[in-house]
């Protein structure tokens, strides 16, 4: 059994699933061709050879390829070559290549990975095609065997051979006859069942075991969760902007609260939280936060995002970027520093619909409404500037949301557009209002009952980013589902902001959240489009509803007592 061969024995069944069409199999092959070729460069291996790559760490094929036009042109090319949605395409070869990743270095053993697929190229560079020239290491396209043929199981691999891959061919050769055992075993306990009438019997634990070697990577995806992370973004004067988190349980959210407090103080209030069990309850980064955060803070103007034991951070000003990498290089040696690459429009768009889709795959029955509003928030819908038009490409996956809200009993949906602060506060509030409007008008012309789903414009209040760069801007233009809990409203009818993926009104003018949305004694019923007011017109925030000596500009008339 060559590498590929290997590979397709091992991945494909995992990446593929129920869908083992020939057509994206044989995508597949060609991807792994390409990938190990990538690998056998030094450089590109190096960058993250003493990382724990999770199994379903889809981002580590961005990390693989880090120019966003080499990863555009495999999928683009890769799709074309096999008849396959290029969208597809991409997704499988980001979900296959940190499973790939994990099997080859499992045969090279003590072997450096890009020696050992240098020694053995052989095998695997036939099938990468001329087209890849750009995107694999100089040398390796073959001449032999026309790109893309399939090498035959029987090739000998001898330079692949090891201890772990005899014992797993005994292990299989072993299969048919312990499955054997197992049927007999199961008509045994059946007939008696039926004979002495005694408990039911349970499903034999052998039974999942026997299936353990040729479905380890299935089970890995399957178990894995998402890596927990935060974002923030700085403004001026080493404000917090904006902050967001996805964690596990509320030991992590404290962990990381705390030290969001001690750097940024009450400011790290801004903070809100997805805390969910379909996150991790562990961040690498997290120890170090007390050295990470006040280096960001250090940055106006800048971002940062930890995902698992990676940080991305990007700024308006080139140099101060650098440094951002280089102090938080040192203050963290043993995560992954980077800056953010430029924005690839595209990419975003076509990774943020495999994404949606993966996760509305993996709702099951009966899901929890949250996860629904979780899963449809992941597209990314980039409207036209100035317009609430909902782009063609994004129609498909609103098709199948429409489908999800529709046979999900007793879900309530709200729909919430935010901008970026590129227009004035009123044209930003109506512009997403009328985005979120055009998404709840697009659901409905599907068949989704109208009473299910809500709108609200929160227009640039609610940024996730900075607003100093494309990237930051880019994320802060979005459109977000979140659960519309009526039992979380007491009674007033008010949708809130998020708080954990629920809604949220706060009926207390006279604390530190601005969590809810309306105009004055929190009570009335009276919806409003800011946040709440504060009752304290000399305090230097502008952000109750009337206007008064917050802003001298606006008038002076107090908020309503």
């Amino acid at each position: 059994m060559d590498i590929i061969g290997h590979l397709t024995r091992t991945v494909s069944p995992a990446v593929l699933g129920d869908d083992q069409s020939p057509a994206k199999k044989s995508l597949l092959e060609q991807f792994y061709a390409i990938f190990a070729a990538r690998l056998a460069d030094k450089d590109t291996y190096g960058r993250f050879a003493n990382e724990n790559i999770a199994r379903d760490d889809q981002g580590f094929y961005d990390r693989v390829w880090t120019d966003g036009s080499h990863r555009d042109s495999i999928s683009r090319e890769l799709a074309g070559a096999h008849n396959v949605d290029a969208t597809a395409a991409r997704g499988l070869v980001a979900m296959a290549a940190p499973l790939a990743y994990h099997e080859i270095k499992s045969l090279a053993g003590t072997t450096p990975v890009p020696q050992f697929l240098s020694d053995n190229s052989a095998d695997y560079q036939h099938h990468i095609p001329a087209w890849a020239s750009a995107v694999v290491p100089a040398g390796m396209l073959g001449a032999g065997a026309a790109a893309g043929t399939r090498i035959s199981d029987t090739t000998s691999m001898e330079p692949l051979q090891h201890k772990e891959e005899e014992s797993g061919s005994f292990m299989k050769a072993l299969l048919p006859i312990i499955g054997l055992i197992i049927l007999g075993a199961l008509a045994w306990a059946l007939l008696r069942g039926c004979q002495d009438n005694p408990e039911p019997v349970a499903t034999p634990v052998v039974t999942e075991q026997s299936v353990e070697d040729d479905g380890q990577a299935v089970a890995a995806v399957a178990a894995s969760v998402e890596p927990a992370s935060i974002r923030i973004a700085t403004g001026e004067a080493n404000t917090l902007y904006a902050c967001r988190m996805n964690v596990g349980d509320e030991t992590l959210q404290t962990t990381i609260m705390n030290a969001m407090s001690s750097t940024f103080g009450n400011e790290a209030d801004k903070c809100r939280a997805d805390v969910d069990d379909n996150f991790a309850t562990d961040m690498p980064a997290a120890a170090q936060l007390a050295s990470i955060l006040p280096i960001i803070k250090s940055v106006p103007n800048a971002s940062m995002i930890i995902k698992g034991d990676e940080i991305v951070v990007n700024s308006a000003d080139a140099e101060v970027l650098d440094k951002l990498v280089s102090d938080l290089q040192a203050a963290a040696p043993a995560l992954s520093i980077k800056a953010e690459g430029p924005l690839n429009l595209q990419s975003e768009i076509d990774d943020s619909l495999v994404a949606a889709d993966a996760a509305v795959d993996n709702l099951g029955e009966n899901p929890d409404p949250r996860d629904v509003a979780r899963a449809l928030s992941i597209q990314v819908i980039n409207f036209e500037l100035d317009k609430a038009i909902i782009p063609e490409v994004n129609k498909p996956f609103l098709d199948r949301a429409a489908n999800v809200v529709q046979e999900v009993p007793n879900v309530e949906l709200v729909i919430i557009g935010h901008t970026d602060n590129q227009a004035s506060d009123a044209y930003n509030m109506e512009l997403s209002r009328d985005r979120a409007e055009a998404v709840k008008e697009y659901l409905v012309s599907k068949g989704v009952d109208a009473s299910k789903l809500t709108t609200k414009g929160m227009g640039e209040s609610e940024p996730i980013a900075d607003n100093s760069t494309e990237q930051g801007r880019f994320r802060n233009r979005r459109i977000e589902f979140v659960v519309n809990d009526e039992a979380t409203l007491n009674g007033t009818g008010v949708s809130g902001t998020i708080t954990n993926n629920a809604i949220d009104p706060d009926l207390n003018p006279l604390d530190s959240n601005n969590d809810d949305m309306t105009v004055d004694g929190d009570d009335n019923g009276v919806d409003a489009t800011v946040p709440d007011p504060d009752l304290n017109p000399l305090d230097n925030n502008n952000d109750d509803v009337l206007p008064d000596g917050d802003d001298p500009t606006q008038g002076t008339a107090l908020d309503p007592q």
